[in-house]
């Protein structure tokens, strides 16, 4: 953030990556800054100044919004937030070998076991999702296959592998480049290996 200096900035510069909170200033640390805007204008960097220096409200304010306005994110993308993993209940080791077993035949029968093997979670959160994937944005690779564990519970072991196929097209998708999403590419897709293009309902 040298232009930043080279602008007027008297105070320590400390750069983060947290989306929640762009832009932060005390006189005991100085100012914390997003990275993303060390591709903003020097208008956008002189609106921080005033932000961090104006003590009229209106003025502050406009320079509120000028700093709010950029978007970081365009240039910095966010990492992925972790999933806490929640704790195995009795059981679950058996479930999760069952699912990587699952997925291994279903790869061999429906994609000549071209998709990478993958680790499987049970959520205890969902609530209308059967299942869903988990992307890294700055990669684009799978980190996940989640499946709910109302579904595991209560359904029978025929429509959870339905469920776990229809998270694979989408694997299928990310591996390809492809856009992840329930449009004619996954639909086609679908019809090819029987799976109905639907992923939602009360569990």
């Amino acid at each position: 953030m040298e232009r930043l200096k080279r602008l007027g900035m008297r105070y320590p510069i400390t750069v983060h990556e947290n989306r929640t909170v762009l832009v932060s200033f005390t006189d005991r640390s100085g100012l914390r800054i997003h990275r993303g805007y060390a591709y903003a204008s020097d208008r956008t960097l002189r609106a921080v100044l005033a932000f961090v220096g104006s003590t009229r409200r209106p003025s502050r304010k406009r320079a509120e919004r000028d700093v709010i306005s950029f978007p970081v994110e365009e240039y910095v993308r966010p990492r992925p937030r972790r999933k806490r993993r929640p704790r195995l209940q009795p059981g679950d080791r058996k479930v999760l070998a069952d699912l990587n077993d699952l997925h291994q035949r279903l790869n061999e029968i429906h994609f000549e076991s071209q998709l990478a093997p993958v680790e499987f979670r049970i959520s205890n959160r969902m609530r209308t999702r059967l299942g869903e994937i988990s992307v890294d944005p700055e990669t684009d690779h799978l980190i996940e296959i989640s499946i709910s564990r109302q579904h595991l519970l209560h359904d029978r072991w025929d429509e959870v592998r339905h469920t776990v196929l229809h998270e694979m097209i989408h694997q299928w998708q990310v591996e390809c480049g492809l856009e992840l999403d329930h449009g004619p590419i996954f639909r086609r897709k679908a019809e090819e290996i029987g799976v109905l293009p639907r992923s939602h309902r009360t569990v």
